[in-house]
């Protein structure tokens, strides 16, 4: 599976409104230096001590603003 790596912040900062609520981000463990990850499907992935957790998703142009925000292609 392919995704693009990125911190807490910066998915904080690429959120849209119809989105997942910042609020919920928080009380998955998402902090500004977590390390989260996104998959093609627009799976959100937070980095817990010894495995990822799905926590979430994007909608929309997901794809456009994850690249753009991070400056990565998906790996």
């Amino acid at each position: 599976m392919k995704f693009i790596e990125l911190s807490g912040k910066t998915l904080y900062r690429l959120l849209q409104p119809d989105e997942i609520d910042p609020e919920e981000l928080r009380k998955a463990g998402v902090s500004e230096d977590s390390l989260v990850r996104i998959n093609p499907q627009g799976d959100i992935e937070v980095r817990k001590t010894r495995s990822w957790e799905v926590i979430g998703g994007l909608l929309g142009d997901f794809s456009e603003r994850v690249k753009r925000a991070t400056g990565r292609d998906w790996a």
